[in-house]
């Protein structure tokens, strides 16, 4: 599954898209274990709906409201507040169920017009090639976040309640393919029927494009049964746990989070602690809870990974580079943590081992046009100037910087001989045509 390779897992950067007046701005952040905890839940989902799970994208919004949708295609938009406010991973299938028949059955989303049917592209097309502006922005704790194009914006997207029964239809068949059953999406459904109910509450988004009635909830509860959810197992709510206490530790306030889960000892929430005593700034505190959480699980990718990321964020860049390679080392196919290793490497002065690494990032994620762009610094510092302009010239296409790119691909065309970066400058000439072509 294409889980959202194409920025980085950590706290790196902010990058603001010009929008229109009426917009309102989506948050999305990259994080490689939730990312691969959500994939391993909806992968034998879509294969049960005979939908190819690497051709679904799923993109985490950071947003502390119930909301999930499809948009442009098979793209599934998750929020956190979902993700937080799920008590079990069996509601998460539920929801990526429902969505899962919206994207089988080809249901389109009604756009409000042609203007915000391009903004759909537009914004699809900056998510999937956004690129870092500037490094560093620890408030933003695990996560990346990019302006949205008002995809988010609840008026755009509404389904219509023949379209909401027939993607419940395919939820429960494919629940029940998978042995996880309906109990998990009857319970959501249950949630929202209860924040409808309230009166006084802004209905959530979520209602706002899935119309909920009495009769989808009642179609749901009579599939539930009670051995539902038996196919998820204990490893799938430990995995759940642990999304939910590092989301809590990275976006909800840090001192909340320490005092909800002071009286847990836990794995998940020693995890959610550690990352709420790094968020604030009692980093000493936070390197001896995360590396407690490495002795217990010394062969755990993403607690190395986390040593990794507060050691560089505060600066200690060098000491940064062991964690790092540690992560790389237990999950060598997560490019995000391939990306922290070869960002760790360049900012310690090591740019001709970094450029290895990043070069495994764009190979495994072609669009990720953070990863070119430490790529073609690296080459750069590493003395290899074709090399490096091609590099910067990708992630200026990616990014819509055409000038700059133009720029690149200028200095690279005197510098390249070798057959593959000639190669690699006639397709990137041609594509800059291209978007120049597009943006006339």
């Amino acid at each position: 599954m294409r889980a959202h390779s194409k920025m980085l897992a950590v706290a790196l950067a902010l990058v603001l898209v010009a929008l229109p007046a009426r917009a309102q701005s989506l948050q999305l952040i990259r994080d490689a274990e939730i990312e691969a905890t959500i994939a391993g839940l909806a992968r034998p989902i879509f294969e049960a709906a005979g939908i190819a799970p690497s051709g679904v994208d799923i993109y985490l919004v950071r947003d502390d409201r119930l909301n999930a949708f499809v948009a442009g295609g098979q793209n599934l938009f998750l929020y956190t507040g979902l993700l937080m406010r799920a008590d079990d991973p069996a509601e998460l299938a539920g929801v990526i169920a429902h969505e899962a028949g919206h994207i089988a059955g080809g249901h389109l989303v009604r756009l409000a017009d042609a203007a915000e049917d391009a903004a759909v592209e537009q914004i699809l097309g900056l998510v999937l090639g956004a690129a870092a502006a500037a490094a560093g922005a620890p408030q933003v704790g695990g996560a990346i976040a990019m302006g949205g194009q008002g995809l988010a914006q609840e008026s755009m997207l509404r389904y219509s309640r023949a379209q909401e029964q027939a993607a419940d239809q395919a939820a429960v068949t494919y629940l029940d393919r998978t042995g996880i059953g309906a109990t998990g999406l009857r319970d959501f459904f249950e949630i929202l029927d209860q924040k409808r109910m309230l009166s006084g509450v802004q209905p959530t988004p979520y209602l706002q494009t899935h119309p909920l009635t009495r009769d989808r909830i009642t179609f749901v509860a009579r599939h539930a049964d009670a051995d539902d959810g038996a196919a998820l197992g204990p490893d799938a709510r430990e995995r759940h746990a642990r999304m939910v206490a590092k989301l809590q530790g990275f976006l909800e306030p840090p001192a909340r989070v320490r005092e909800e889960l002071a009286g847990r000892d836990d794995l998940a929430a020693r995890y959610g602690r550690a990352v709420a005593t790094y968020r604030l700034n009692d980093v000493e505190g936070a390197l001896r809870e995360v590396r407690a959480l490495i002795e217990a699980e010394p062969d755990n990718p993403y607690f190395h990974e986390l040593e990794g990321q507060i050691r560089f964020e505060t600066g200690d860049v060098a000491a940064a580079v062991g964690p790092y390679r540690e992560a790389v080392r237990l999950a060598p196919s997560q490019p995000l943590l391939r990306l922290g290793l070869g960002r760790a490497l360049l900012q310690s002065g090591a740019a001709a081992e970094a450029v290895g690494p990043l070069e495994e990032v764009v190979r495994a994620e072609p669009r990720n046009a953070f990863a070119w762009r430490r790529l073609g610094i690296a080459r750069g510092r590493a003395g290899d100037l074709g090399a490096s302009n091609l590099a910067l010239a990708e992630a200026a296409i990616l990014q819509r910087e055409l000038a700059d790119a133009g720029l690149y691909l200028s200095r690279a065309e005197e510098r390249v001989s070798s057959g593959h970066e000639r190669q690699q400058l006639a397709d990137l000439q041609r594509a800059l045509e291209d978007a120049r072509e597009r943006a006339r």
